[in-house]
């Protein structure tokens, strides 16, 4: 039997612009490569499920992934859930350089592209991938829609319709949502000479159910002298892409590109809240759209607390804290690993005085809609436990993440919301934002 080769095949593409990515051929020559690589590495052996599963197939069929089922590569397919913590680890990615070009949650993501393309989307992946239809939806009447989430015959309806499990713990919709506050309220205004402008993406989630870290960001940046602004902006689309809905994914990356670009090109750096929103804009938008106007709107975004480690590097940063939160749980979100910026928000965290961070690193398996899917969630808080007992073993007084769903997945198991990091930052500069007062600096000899 012929030996599968490890250099790439004719069928490599991970960019949606290109015809090759659409061809099935090409595709399945592709995933026989990956899959014999991965299976011959194992390194991933204790990440994603996806890796178990596919482990198990390939031993089943003596070793060799080319008497796959086309049943067993879909299964692997489908439990992969693009945490990107696969392509940290892995030594062969095209971020390394490497001339094997393995990068597993990008050939998943085509898989799921290709299928939806040949098959179609459910009416489930279409809801799902639509966060801003939902969001809409809801903030019309938060108050019913939040009792529906609550009402367990609605939710045993939910499931069976629609396939979202009974017992996921779902976000309640604001009774205000941030785009709304802003409009009420209005943003503060910019310093003559700014320290940094920032566009502010406060992501969907923030807009329309939890707009807690936005009002957070906004109070931070404008202590920190930041111009702050908040133009026309939808999804980031990466619920769409995760559900294989390529088309409408590009149409909200053109959307924002369209919308925020022309602040760019006036000196403004786009602040996201969300890390999967920062990973898609900055990684994954140049793979949905052509052009140097794509690179030039990705090269401007940035995590909101990497834009403020910046004036903390040029001694901008105000450190005029009042209160201190004590000891903080801070779970790192895998899509903040992904980027490979650093671990800023924590680095922030630390700089408040009497702060203790206990840093978590494992994936709370909440993973865009994943979590939600009643085939998946029981999953998902399997896959999470690492994370969620790390949360607890800590015995903070305060819990943390920068990723609002990996904070419902934490609450759901541990019975505490964490903040947002932006939020702790804000509750810091004020006096009574938590219980302690920051302690005094020790008094240098002579005074």
């Amino acid at each position: 039997m012929s030996r599968i080769e490890s250099r790439p095949t004719d069928g490599l593409s991970y960019n949606t612009t290109e015809a090759k990515y659409w061809d099935r051929a090409g595709l399945e020559k592709e995933i026989e490569r990956v899959f014999d690589i991965c299976h011959g590495c194992r390194l991933c052996f204790n990440l994603c499920p996806s890796f178990p599963e596919l482990f198990g197939a390939v031993d089943r069929n003596d070793g060799d992934v080319r008497k796959l089922t086309q049943a067993e590569k879909d299964r692997v397919i489908e439990l992969c859930y693009g945490c990107k913590l696969c392509e940290v680890r892995c030594p062969y990615t095209p971020r390394d350089g490497h001339e094997f070009q393995l990068d597993f949650p990008r050939l998943m993501a085509r898989a799921k592209a290709v299928k939806a393309r040949e098959l179609g989307l459910p009416l489930r992946e279409r809801l799902l991938g639509n966060p801003d239809l939902l969001g809409r939806l809801g903030s019309l009447a938060p108050t019913l829609a939040n009792l529906g989430a609550h009402n367990r015959l609605q939710r045993i309806v939910m499931e069976k319709t629609i396939g979202i499990h009974r017992d996921k713990k779902l976000p309640d919709f604001a009774a205000e949502t941030f785009t709304n506050w802003v409009a009420r309220v209005g943003l503060p205004k910019a310093p003559e000479d700014p320290a940094a402008r920032a566009i502010l993406f406060p992501t969907c989630f923030v807009n329309f159910y939890n707009t807690s870290p936005g009002r957070a960001a906004v109070s931070v940046l404008a202590k920190n002298r930041c111009a702050i602004s908040c133009p026309k902006q939808n999804c980031c689309g990466m619920p769409a892409l995760d559900s294989g809905n390529v088309e409408f994914a590009r149409e909200q990356a053109q959307a924002n590109v369209a919308s925020m670009l022309p602040m760019v090109r006036e000196g403004y750096k786009i602040a996201v809240l969300n890390p999967t929103c920062s990973l898609m804009m900055r990684l994954e938008y140049p793979t949905l759209l052509s052009g140097d106007e794509v690179k030039e709107f990705s090269a401007a975004v940035m995590d909101t607390h990497e834009l403020l480690w910046t004036l903390k590097r040029d001694g901008k940063f105000n450190r005029d804290f009042r209160s201190t939160p004590g000891r903080v749980a801070y779970h790192v979100p895998c899509h903040l690993k992904a980027q490979q910026i650093g671990f800023r928000s924590r680095d922030l965290m630390r700089i408040i005085p009497g702060a203790e961070i206990v840093t978590v690193e494992a994936c709370s398996a909440h993973d865009g809609t994943w979590a939600m899917k009643k085939e998946f969630f029981e999953l998902s808080m399997k896959c999470g436990a690492k994370a969620f007992d790390g949360m607890r073993n800590a015995e903070a007084r305060v819990m943390a993440t920068d990723c609002p769903l990996s904070a419902i997945q934490i609450e759901q198991a541990t019975g505490t919301h964490p903040l947002h990091p932006i939020e702790v930052l804000a509750r810091a500069y004020e006096d009574g934002g938590f219980p302690d007062k920051v302690p005094e600096a020790p008094k240098q000899e002579g005074q």
